[in-house]
C-alpha cells in the first residue's frame, strides 16, 4: 500500500462561479456577486459507450469516474482501467474510460440505460429479487490484512474527526451547497477529502481517489455530511471500507445493509455524541 501523497490541503477554489445577485433585507437592496457551486452534466463513457449522465460538480472527475465504476460494481479491480481521459464540451463534460475486454464483457451485460440519475441506488433493478441478489459484499480492493474497527474509532475519535472537516470544505465554505465526504486514519485524523454538490459523487470521489493511491484500507473511516442511505452504506461494502460514520441518520435499508456486512455504522455524529447502528 502506498501512503497519501501529502496531508489534506485547502484545495484551489475550482468548481464554483461567480453570478451577480441581488440581497433583500429588510428594505435594504444590494447587488452583489456570489460564489455559486458548479453543476454540470457529466456522461461516464466506457469503450466508447455511454453508459450514464450524473450531475456532478466538474471537479476531480477522474476520481469521481473511477469511484463510480468501483462503487457500482463496473470494475472489480483498478487493474481493470486501462486508461481515463476528461473532455470538456459547450454541452457538459464526457469522462471516457477504456476498461479491459473482461470488464466491459460485464458491463455490457450489466448495462443501465440511465439519465440525471436520482441517487435511489435502484435504477435499473426490475424486481425484488433483482434488487435482493444486486446487494454488494466487501470487496478485495483493500488490504488483504484485516483490522478491527471497534478497537480504533471511539466517539472521540469520529468527534475530533468532524470538527476537524469544515476548515477543509474550500468548496463549502466558498458556496454554501456541497458535500463532503472524508477519509480518516486511526491516530492521524483526516487524511483526505472530495466535495460535490452530490453526496453520492463526493463519496465515488472520495473511494476513486483512494484506490488509485492504494490507500484503502479496512481501519479507514469513512465521513459523509449526509444521511446514511442504503446507497452510501452500498458503495462502503464494496470498497471494503471498514466504517462509515455521517452527520446525519441512516435508513433501514442502510443499517441492515451494514449489519450483514460487517460495517461498523454511526449516524447522528455531531458536537461530542455519535449513534452507532451496526
Amino acid at each position: 500500500m502506498s501512503a497519501l501523497a501529502d496531508p489534506v490541503v485547502v484545495r484551489p477554489s475550482q468548481g464554483m462561479a461567480r453570478v451577480a445577485v441581488t440581497r433583500h433585507a429588510g428594505a435594504n437592496t444590494q447587488h452583489l456577486a456570489d460564489q455559486v457551486i458548479d453543476e454540470q452534466p457529466v456522461a461516464l463513457v466506457y469503450n466508447g459507450v455511454s453508459h450514464v449522465v450524473m450531475m456532478a460538480t466538474p471537479l476531480d472527475l477522474e476520481d469521481f469516474a473511477l469511484g463510480f465504476s468501483l462503487s457500482e460494481g463496473l470494475l472489480t479491480s483498478l487493474d481493470e482501467l486501462r486508461d481515463i481521459e476528461v473532455q470538456a464540451g459547450s454541452l457538459g463534460v464526457s469522462v471516457q474510460l477504456q476498461v479491459s475486454p473482461r470488464a466491459f464483457d460485464r458491463f455490457k451485460d450489466r448495462r443501465r440505460q440511465l439519465a440525471g440519475r436520482t441517487g435511489c441506488g435502484l435504477c435499473g433493478i426490475d424486481s425484488l429479487e433483482s434488487f435482493h441478489e444486486s446487494l454488494p459484499t466487501a470487496s478485495s480492493l483493500v488490504r488483504t490484512r484485516q483490522a478491527d474497527p471497534k478497537a480504533v474509532w471511539t466517539t472521540e475519535a469520529i468527534s475530533h474527526a468532524f470538527r476537524a472537516l469544515p476548515p477543509l470544505q474550500a468548496l463549502q465554505a466558498q458556496t454554501g451547497g456541497c458535500h463532503a465526504a472524508a477519509w480518516g486514519l486511526p491516530g492521524q485524523g483526516i487524511a483526505l477529502v472530495r466535495e460535490d454538490v452530490g453526496r453520492h459523487n463526493a463519496l465515488d470521489k472520495l473511494i476513486g481517489a483512494l484506490a488509485r493511491e492504494g490507500a484503502l484500507a479496512p481501519e479507514g473511516l469513512a465521513l459523509v455530511s449526509s444521511r446514511a442511505s442504503h446507497e452510501m452504506v452500498s458503495k462502503c461494502v464494496r470498497a471494503g471500507i471498514g466504517a462509515m460514520a455521517a452527520i446525519s441518520a441512516p435508513t433501514t435499508l442502510g443499517i441492515d445493509l451494514a449489519r450483514r456486512s460487517g460495517l461498523r455504522l454511526f449516524g447522528f455524529c455531531r458536537n461530542d455524541s455519535a449513534v452507532e447502528y451496526a
